[in-house]
């Protein structure tokens, strides 16, 4: 793992991040939901970057991996308002936004907040309005009385035997973020990686966000044999050759922005 910096948010807390200095157009590393940024991908794209000279930031939201706050107090806007800081602090020109799972969520909501930051947006998996369409519709009434009572609700973890603890108040916020249902003014190139055995976001949202963009420069990439975690060596090659594209797009014809 690179050197581990701090930035502080507020009073209350501070974002580990890592960064690498170079020229734009610069790559920004979204992760996922209870992940880090020293996953198999965020690795990656920091050595791709360095060998291709661009700059890179990476970090973990409020409540995730080295950074303060209480994962179950936090939701898409604080994670949201992480992103948006970070490229604010320590970004300088066009940026690349590449997002995994929530990190293609939070992607959107950045471009949405920043157009003239953002050149170009990679999704990898991307699992926007994930909280109402994966974890909160599935729920029988039942579950879904006793989720809004408790607050709380326990499922199942496809990557560990200890169960993840989802709290209601992430349901009620994603809800002010949902990016489903209807056109997104985000007008720059984007590529969609999915994994067609994804058991955890269905292949068919990366279709469906690919008609909401207003983009003429939109492209769905499925790999037949990728899961969720989209990280095998073949995958990560798939996303370095993306990455060659966009920034070549980006110094030839200069950011649509």
């Amino acid at each position: 793992m690179k050197d581990v910096l701090k930035h502080s948010i507020d009073q209350a807390g501070a974002i580990a991040y890592s960064r690498h200095k170079g020229n734009q157009p610069g790559i920004v590393f979204l992760c996922g939901l209870g992940s880090d940024m020293q996953g198999s991908k965020a690795e990656y794209l920091h050595e791709w970057a360095e060998r291709h000279g661009q700059s890179f930031l990476r970090f973990d939201y409020s409540g995730h991996g080295q950074s303060d706050g209480n994962f179950l107090k936090t939701n898409i806007s604080d994670w949201t308002r992480d992103t948006i800081k970070m490229i604010d602090a320590h970004t300088e020109g066009p940026q690349i936004l590449v997002g995994s799972s929530l990190g293609g969520w939070i992607m959107l909501n950045a471009a949405l907040a920043r157009p003239a930051r953002i050149a170009a947006l990679v999704g990898i998996a991307a699992a926007p309005d994930f909280t109402e369409e994966l974890l909160w519709d599935p729920l029988d009434a039942a579950a879904k009385a006793d989720f809004e009572t408790t607050g709380l609700i326990t499922l199942e973890n496809p990557y560990e035997d200890t169960p993840v603890i989802y709290p209601f108040h992430l349901v009620e916020d994603g809800r002010r973020h949902l990016r489903l249902r209807g056109s997104l003014a985000i007008d720059v190139p984007v590529r969609l990686l999915h994994g067609m055995q994804d058991a955890e976001v269905p292949w068919q949202t990366a279709t469906r966000l690919a008609a909401c963009l207003q983009s003429d420069d939109v492209e769905v990439s499925l790999d037949n044999t990728a899961t969720h975690r989209f990280s095998e060596p073949r995958q990560l090659a798939r996303l370095g050759r993306v990455l060659d594209e966009l920034v070549s797009i980006i110094a030839s014809t200069g950011p649509n922005i």
